[in-house]
């Protein structure tokens, strides 16, 4: 279980004011521990002292940065169980999906040691005519400076790791704001970090509360800010955010399409993982299903049966899929959301009830378009089913939204699976699984509504990194 209690990290170092905030549990209500509550003054502590960590840290070489990187990995390793417990009790997250985040936090960390050996430069030779004969140019990427990162509640482990792993990967200072519902994760990751001989300033971690969060944005020694949530926050943060770079991984309502050649024994398990895992609460979690006319009666009688069986209830059980949403007032607002749908004419297939935090997984059909559980971000344990006929038609509804993160078709036509890359208006394109899958390693981002710029290691660290161009001209 969790510590009484955990420090924040103000440049390098583990503080403990008076000043605290209540982590609850989230499936039970209750205080779980207590976390250190940073204010203004320490904000702007952390990144004055991330600002003048710009130049010791980028004065080390790969191979230290690597060090550090690969001790977070092996450390993780060794409070893999400490990990996915507090990630269950803070997050209400399922103990199995809390591994699961567990094992990604370690391979994003790896992921971001190999790179971090290997930031890119190029060589040109300038001599395309009289004038540039004789000169050649090269360029390296440099360290941006001090990054300021907001990560989100529903992966607050590794949604803050392709934050911090590139950035050390890079060689960037930056100050962290973990969610308050769910920062003890983040805490344990300074903890890590707390370990190695990084210059001082190099990382904060601090908790704090919406209001006081100003300075993660609006300050103008910060280069970079990276944050993870809502659209609403994250658009008005860009409005503020200044001069400084700005990459936004925002919501979604993504879509699963299975044409008519689709194997239902093998799509279906994956749509209910991929609309159902972590009770839903994730921004590719498949929130809109468009099935085949041919296929329609099979799928919803297998699915809603299956969706029916799915174990729900103390997220500390091993064989528990469905657990609380993040608060009681999320749970009603998404439980309103679906007595608005029934009452425009859709049927409620399962599901729809409601205790506390706890919304049971429920399938909707017939749902007029123009209903938020449709057009808006659900972001909890339901999906809404419907039929097409036309494939290109159904590519069409599913660009039918404000929303554009990814998308998942199931296919066996190689030439549908790349109109579908060729037109759906999404950051990805998943064939053959649901837009629910990510690895990694891979660029992850979305379009319109969800967001601007990628993640993955590689494409972080290019967010967080310079070209810097020397010119030669030859003796």
């Amino acid at each position: 279980m969790l510590r009484p209690s955990y420090p924040y990290f103000l440049a390098n170092e583990a503080r403990q004011p008076n000043a605290s905030l209540t982590v609850t549990d989230k499936f039970t209500g209750q205080a779980a521990t207590q976390v250190a509550l940073a204010d203004e003054a320490a904000i702007a502590e952390g990144i004055a002292a991330a600002q003048a960590a710009e130049g010791p840290f980028r004065a080390w070489p790969p191979h230290r940065r690597q060090a550090v990187l690969e001790h977070c990995v092996a450390r993780f390793r060794e409070r893999f169980d400490e990990l996915a417990m507090a990630l269950c009790v803070e997050a209400g997250k399922p103990i199995r999906d809390s591994r699961g985040e567990v094992g990604r936090l370690i391979d994003t960390f790896k992921i971001a040691a190999e790179e971090s050996v290997r930031l890119p430069g190029e060589i040109q030779d300038l001599g395309r005519s009289p004038r540039t004969e004789g000169y050649t140019a090269f360029w390296k990427r440099v360290p941006l400076g001090a990054c300021s990162f907001i990560s989100p509640f529903n992966f607050p482990l590794n949604l803050a790791a392709h934050k911090v792993a590139p950035a050390l990967a890079a060689g960037c200072p930056f100050v962290l704001k973990p969610a308050s519902l769910t920062p003890v994760g983040a805490l344990i990751i300074g903890e890590v970090l707390a370990e190695t001989d990084l210059p001082r300033g190099v990382f904060s971690i601090l908790p704090c509360e919406r209001g006081g969060a100003r300075l993660f944005t609006e300050d103008p020694r910060l280069r970079l800010l990276s944050f993870t949530g809502s659209p609403e926050v994250g658009w008005d943060l860009k409005a503020r955010a200044g001069k400084k770079k700005v990459v936004l991984e925002l919501g979604g309502n993504a879509a699963v399409l299975l044409d008519a050649d689709t194997d239902l024994g093998a799509a279906i398990p994956r749509v209910i993982f991929g609309a159902f895992y972590q009770s839903g609460q994730s921004c590719i979690g498949v929130q809109r299903i468009l099935v085949h006319a041919s296929l329609l009666d099979a799928f919803r009688e297998q699915f809603v049966e299956a969706v029916k069986k799915l174990p729900a209830g103390d997220p500390k059980l091993e064989d528990t899929f469905i657990g609380p949403m993040i608060s009681e007032k999320e749970a009603a607002r998404l439980e309103g959301w679906i007595r608005a749908a029934e009452a425009a004419g859709a049927r409620i297939l399962c599901g729809g009830g409601r205790q506390g935090a706890m919304l049971e997984a429920t399938v909707l059909e017939n749902v007029p378009l123009d209903q938020p559980v449709c057009t808006e971000e659900a972001f909890g344990p339901v999906a809404v089913l419907s039929s097409f006929t036309d494939f290109r038609e159904a590519l069409r509804q599913i660009n039918d939204s404000k929303f554009g993160l990814q998308a998942g078709i199931f296919t066996r036509d190689l030439h549908k699976a790349h109109l579908a890359w060729d037109e759906l208006e999404v950051g990805g394109v998943v064939i053959n699984d649901v837009p629910s899958w990510r690895a990694d390693a891979m660029p992850y981002g979305g379009v319109k509504d969800s967001g601007l710029g990628r993640e993955g290691i590689r494409w972080a660290i290019e967010d967080m990194t310079e070209l810097r161009l020397m010119v030669v001209k030859k003796g």
